[in-house]
């Protein structure tokens, strides 16, 4: 099981296995899963706030597939791939077959995870579902976000007839599902070059190229090899998302060394994407405010009602992996402005894997106005740190946390376009 703690020995997780360092294309971990705390005496679990971003997807952009078969066809036709590189390229180009007219789609493997999430959410907080009680599913216009959300409202519908489900997508909700942002684009680009220096130093694609091709000089003349490997490393830890590839390991194309200066590549890439950095003036996790706000004001309409109910939203790890860097859990609201620093202290492939959801469990007692939350971040256990103290973790006092979290909201930096400069 991965450590929770920010500290943590990501060589070793990534050494047990390689497919944790895919980050975004991470299948989801659904094996293993801890057993959760019982409530305190008395409480019973009565309201989920949940986002929860897809399921497993094909690649997005067709360069994606098509690109790698490219650079490998031009060695081909110079007869200078090596036995294993011949090997590779007929598996992208099956690849890139199967990917046609399938580009950003859930795929197989995709649906049966948020099938597996919603079938432990109602075994693990039956009370929540119980009767006839109300499941309010919210998903982006995305397809794969609608197809996901219809895979875990089917499941909960089958588990119990007597749910009242209602399912929307739609712009009116993009607000505060998938908020476009004026601010984040041009913060992202201020610091861009800290990553493209980042990469030079991180991404030495020389020996990974004589796996697959046997002359020096064409690969010097014609193959991009730092993008060629990125590129290849985001198809190896893809293929996890597909039954038809899931057994295919392209792996071995990487040293120990290699998977772990990629993972820290994308892992700080993600950071300057996501993160309350000072590199993006601690601005950009706060695209998230309106979905935050929308979690509170759904809590606070569900313990007005006092039934049992559940609010589902489906998304996307770019609203997922800021939304919990804005709360703080698990230390994702990490501070650095030194990029080799966030390895060690940040590590987003504990937050936004394929299907990666935060749900907000509430519970009440009964003769007691005391609510209580408890935190999941991908089903395990989660952690407000020292921000928020509690006498009962992993619950909180509900009223605890929500001051926390508006004060935070109280505290969104105000900067204009005018305060971004880009290199």
């Amino acid at each position: 099981m991965l450590t929770i703690n920010a500290m943590a020995d990501v060589r070793g997780d990534l050494k047990t296995d390689p497919r944790i360092s895919a980050n975004n294309y991470r299948a989801y971990p659904d094996t293993q899963l801890p057993q959760l705390t019982p409530a305190p005496v008395g409480y019973a679990p009565f309201y989920i706030d949940h986002y929860g971003r897809h399921g497993s997807r094909w690649l997005i952009a067709p360069d994606s597939y098509k690109f790698p078969v490219r650079e490998l066809e031009v060695a081909e036709r110079h007869n200078a791939l090596t036995p294993r590189g011949k090997q590779v390229l007929a598996i992208l180009r099956e690849l890139e077959m199967a990917s046609r007219n399938r580009l950003g789609e859930l795929s197989d493997i995709g649906a049966e995870q948020h099938q597996g999430i919603a079938r432990r959410m109602y075994q693990n907080f039956p009370q929540v579902f119980a009767g006839n009680a109300h499941v309010d599913a919210r998903s982006t216009v995305v397809i794969r976000c609608i197809l996901s959300m219809l895979n875990e409202t089917d499941m909960l519908k089958s588990l119990n007839p007597n749910l009242r489900i209602t399912a929307d997508a739609s712009e009116h909700d993009m607000y505060y599902m998938n908020f476009t942002d004026s601010l984040v684009g041009p913060l992202r680009k201020s610091a861009n070059h800290l990553v493209k220096d980042f990469r030079k130093r991180h991404v030495d694609p020389q020996r990974f190229l004589t796996t697959l091709f046997t002359d020096p000089q064409l690969v010097a003349d014609s193959i991009h090899g730092q993008q060629l490997m990125i590129e290849m490393f985001d198809i190896a830890g893809n293929m996890q998302s597909h039954h038809q590839f899931e057994n295919v390991n392209l792996y071995d194309l990487f040293t120990d060394d290699d998977i772990y200066e990629l993972w820290c590549y994308n892992n700080a890439r993600w950071y300057v994407l996501s993160s309350e950095t000072p590199l993006t003036q601690g601005r950009v996790d706060y695209s998230q405010a309106n979905l935050l706000n929308n979690f509170i004001d759904a809590a606070d309409a569900a313990i007005a009602g006092g039934t049992n109910s559940a609010t589902l939203r489906f998304g996307h790890e770019s609203v997922l992996l800021p939304l919990v860097c804005l709360m703080g859990l698990n230390g994702m609201d990490f501070k650095t402005t030194d990029l080799e620093a966030v390895a060690d202290n940040w590590q987003c492939y504990k937050v936004f894997p394929m299907a990666g959801n935060v749900q907000w469990i509430f519970y009440k007692k009964p003769g007691s106005t005391d609510i209580l939350i408890k935190f999941l971040l991908n089903e395990h256990e989660a952690s407000l740190g020292d921000k928020v103290a509690t006498d009962c973790f992993p619950y909180y006092h509900w009223s605890d946390v929500r001051a926390y979290f508006k004060a935070k909201l109280s505290r969104i930096p105000q900067i204009t376009l005018a305060d971004v400069k880009t290199e």
